[in-house]
This record gives structure tokens, C-alpha cells and sequence, in this order.
């Protein structure tokens, strides 16, 4: 359900990266200025030496310093202070995102429970191409996992656009498990001695469906650990607007080049399906008064076998009852509820039409 806009605006710079420290500079943010943060912190991935190929050649894992911390007490710290800034810059009906290993999402979520989010879901990345288990002493890390949750337990007003995300998975309800490709190909960025400029660089692919997800265009997203800006360059397509904090000086060059390159999506593409529920409500009256349907017209199910006549009131007479369109559908069908929006039928032009196709029409102008 998209959410109406919070009463409480704060002005803050946007597509815009702040440098430095992500828990310094989320403490310079004012409060309650953020729609949605998508975080992908440091995994704490704890190599110990270099992971090699059964042939010996070295493997290109993470062994940056910013993913290295003392012990897992002082993860937990670093995790907490983040999280709760973070917490304190996400309005009311703000939602966070945050993606992890088996190394610390587990250790996160707890974290996330004792500050009082409410996690609403957690989401399985399948790699389509995951990175081979080299040792051959464990099963291959196929999936990483993402935490969805509000900001507390009684947030009012969370963006969850269900209809879009089941028009993206061909009108299917769209499952807690993703199968989405690594980032690979001209997607990847490198740097100028060929390489992987950032080393857990992630794909766009999923980013879209995080944004598409839980934000509406013009909302402020809000990446405290921004890399090579794959949070930025999708939310730019999709008309939303950014807010990166990174501390490295090459993925912030990085992140800026490869931005500047995205052309927004115009606000025609950017249209979405919405909830029925977020729909005006049309009775079968408004149809009826604006003469689009007259009284005394028959209506029938698609084959033609049941029927109902139009009365002057938007009310159906069938032969032994009166009601409303959903009444008289259950009635006719001998069945306990209808839509009868879409069961009944009226005749034009030699061809039976749904008679929702008014009401799509009366929407269609009242949203105009």
C-alpha cells in the first residue's frame, strides 16, 4: 500500500554522496528526513589468508580493510551505532533494507530487534551464478539475505506497492525468494588496471526491485554505505532521489561517473500499478446515472446462460430477487459472494463486454 506523504518535511541535500564515515555523518542528518535506507554493510567475512583454487591461483575475495574488524563485539558496536542514526533519520512510515552474509545478518537482525524495528520481511537472493565453493568442504554460498523492516512495530502508512511487484512476476504474487544474476558484464565497473573496482559491487537488477518495492517517485533514499552507487544510478532511473554516504575517494569518482550516465525514466514509464484498494471507488450507480449503461438493459455471465435487468437505482432485478451486482451474481451462480464487476457482461456491437470496463473509464477520468 503506498503511503501518503509524512506531515513532518525536513530540506536536506539530494543526489548528492556525503564523504566520510557513515556514523559520523548520518549523526549530522536531521531527524525523520529519510523515506527508505537500503544498507549493504561490511560483512565481517573473517578470511584468515588468502582462498585459493584447487590449482592454487588466488581467488579475488573481499580483504579490504573497511570489512575487517577487531572481534565480533566490536562488529556489534559498529552495527548498532549505524542502526540506530539510522533509525533516527527514518520518518514514521520509513523502511530500511539491509543486506548480509551468513557472517553477520544474523547477528544485524538481532540488532535490528533490540532498537525496535519491526522487521516486516526477510528476503532470499538466489545467485544464478554464484562463486564456486574451491575447497570443497561446504556447500556453495548461493544466496545472501536481506532484512525488510519498519521503523517500529506500530508504523502507519509503509510503502508496499503489492500490484506492481505482481505485474513485475507476470501477475503472480511476488515471493520472499529472488533468483537474480551477480553483477557481471558491462554492469560491473573497473578501475583503471582492469579490475573489480569494488569488490561486493551489487546488481542493479536488485536494487529495482528493492525501490520499485517500497518507494513512491520523488521519495529520498538513503544508502549509508553507497560503494559505486548502484543505490544512486537506480534510484535516478526511477525518479527517486538519493542521499549516498561513502568514505572511499575511488568508488566515490566511481559512483559519479557511472550516475551521471543514467537517464531518467519519463513519469509516463514511471507509472506502476496500483493497489485496487488505492482506487476510486465507482458504484455500478455512476455507471447507471451517466446513461453508459441504461436502465432496463440485460445483463448476462460471459456465456450468455444467467441474466439480470438494470434498474433506474444501479440495482439488478433477476427473476426472483434484487440487489446490488454482487448480490445478484452470488444469487444467480447459487454461490456465496461475487464481483460482479467482472461476471456480468452487457452486449455490444454482437459482442459480450464486462461492464468493468465503465468503471475503468469513470477511473480513468477522475485520475486525469
Amino acid at each position: 500500500m503506498a503511503r501518503k506523504s509524512d506531515t513532518k518535511k525536513t530540506d536536506i541535500p539530494t543526489d548528492v554522496i556525503l564523504p566520510g564515515d557513515s556514523i559520523e555523518t548520518l549523526r549530522s542528518l536531521p531527524d525523520e528526513c529519510i523515506d527508505v535506507i537500503f544498507a549493504d554493510p561490511p560483512y565481517n567475512l573473517q578470511l584468515a589468508g588468502d582462498l585459493k583454487r584447487p590449482n592454487n591461483t588466488k581467488v579475488d575475495a573481499v580483504d579490504d580493510d573497511w570489512d575487517k574488524f577487531a572481534s565480533f563485539a566490536v562488529y556489534d558496536k559498529f552495527t548498532h551505532d549505524w542502526l540506530k542514526e539510522a533509525k533516527r533519520v527514518l520518518k514514521p512510515s520509513g523502511t530500511i533494507w539491509v543486506i548480509g552474509s551468513y557472517h553477520n545478518i544474523f547477528r544485524v537482525g538481532a540488532i535490528l530487534q533490540d532498537l525496535g524495528y519491526w522487521i516486516l520481511n526477510d528476503i532470499i537472493w538466489r545467485k544464478t551464478n554464484p562463486m564456486p565453493n574451491f575447497r570443497g568442504k561446504r556447500f556453495t554460498n548461493a544466496h545472501e539475505t536481506m532484512i525488510w523492516a519498519s521503523r517500529d512495530e506500530n508504523a502507519k502508512g509503509v510503502t508496499f506497492n503489492y500490484e506492481a511487484m505482481k505485474a513485475l512476476n507476470d501477475d503472480l504474487q511476488m515471493r520472499s525468494d529472488w533468483t537474480l544474476p551477480l553483477c557481471t558484464g558491462g554492469e560491473r565497473l573497473k578501475g583503471d588496471d582492469g579490475q573489480k573496482l569494488h569488490p561486493t559491487q551489487k546488481p542493479e537488477s536488485l536494487l529495482h526491485r528493492v525501490i520499485l518495492s517500497s518507494t513512491n517517485p520523488g521519495d529520498v533514499i538513503l544508502d549509508p554505505f553507497f560503494g559505486t552507487g548502484t543505490t544512486g544510478a537506480v534510484a535516478k532511473q526511477l525518479g527517486r532521489h538519493y542521499v549516498g554516504i561513502e568514505r572511499d575517494e575511488t568508488y566515490i569518482e566511481g559512483a559519479k561517473k557511472r550516475i551521471a550516465k543514467i537517464k531518467k525514466i519519463d513519469p509516463e514509464g514511471l507509472a506502476t500499478t496500483q493497489s485496487k484498494r488505492a482506487l476510486p471507488r465507482v458504484p455500478f450507480g455512476n455507471v447507471v446515472e451517466r446513461g453508459m449503461i441504461k436502465p432496463g438493459s440485460v445483463l448476462t455471465d460471459a456465456r450468455g446462460k444467467l441474466s439480470a435487468k438494470v434498474r433506474a437505482d444501479g440495482t439488478l432485478a433477476a427473476s426472483d430477487a434484487t440487489g446490488s451486482i454482487h448480490k445478484i451474481g452470488a444469487h444467480v451462480q447459487g454461490a456465496e459472494a461475487c464481483n460482479g464487476w467482472t461476471f456480468w457482461h452487457i452486449s455490444q456491437k454482437g459482442k459480450r463486454v464486462p461492464i468493468d470496463l465503465f468503471r475503468q473509464q469513470i477511473r480513468a477520468e477522475l485520475n486525469s
